[in-house]
């Protein structure tokens, strides 16, 4: 399954930039989301208290505290979707488990764009940032639990170590059904 068969030209994208912390997902969302006129959404906001104080704490979340978020996260696109809205939504959903509960809850095509970076690159980003409650040392829970999405899942997988103006034209260049242009490639 390639992108494009997710992502329809008449259909206003639902896109789920993802990758451990530290990866740029608030970043390279909110550019993704501004080229292409619709919302940005961290999905950070959808965490309760409980889940952002145990992290705080530098205590991994389990599954049993991811459920009800990327329930809500999923919520949010199916929102916009019936709404007939875009949407940009960042969000680590690092198994391939929590991607299906985010495709179940959606109710609609979703794209995911998966960040690479390197370890150096990831636990620098972590240091250096202000005001998150995500601590560098969860950065090995967080790479200890990623599952790469699978060919079958047809997701986009770009190299977050270049300039975000990139980052954002290496997806674009993934959803040529955006492009009339390229649509016929």
């Amino acid at each position: 399954m390639s992108a494009s068969t997710l992502l329809p030209a008449s259909t206003p994208p639902a896109i789920v930039i993802m990758g451990v912390s530290g990866s740029g997902k608030s970043t390279v969302g909110a550019a993704l989301a501004e080229r292409l006129g619709v919302a940005f959404r961290d999905a950070d906001e959808f965490h309760p208290e409980a889940n952002v104080a145990k992290m705080s704490a530098g205590i991994p979340l389990t599954d049993d505290d991811r459920w009800p978020w990327l329930d809500a996260i999923g919520g949010a696109l199916a929102e916009a979707g019936r709404e007939g809205r875009g949407i940009v939504v960042g969000c680590s959903a690092l198994r391939r488990i929590y991607r299906d509960r985010l495709r179940a809850a959606a109710g609609r095509p979703l794209v995911f764009v998966h960040l690479v970076s390197g370890h150096a690159t990831l636990a620098k980003r972590m240091l250096t940032r202000k005001g998150h409650f995500m601590p560098a040392s969860l950065l090995d829970s967080q790479l200890a639990t990623l599952e790469p999405p699978t060919p079958d899942e047809g997701a986009i997988s770009v190299s977050n170590e270049q300039p975000v103006d990139k980052v954002v034209e290496a997806v674009l260049r993934h959803l040529p059904e955006r492009d009339p242009a390229r649509a016929a490639e």
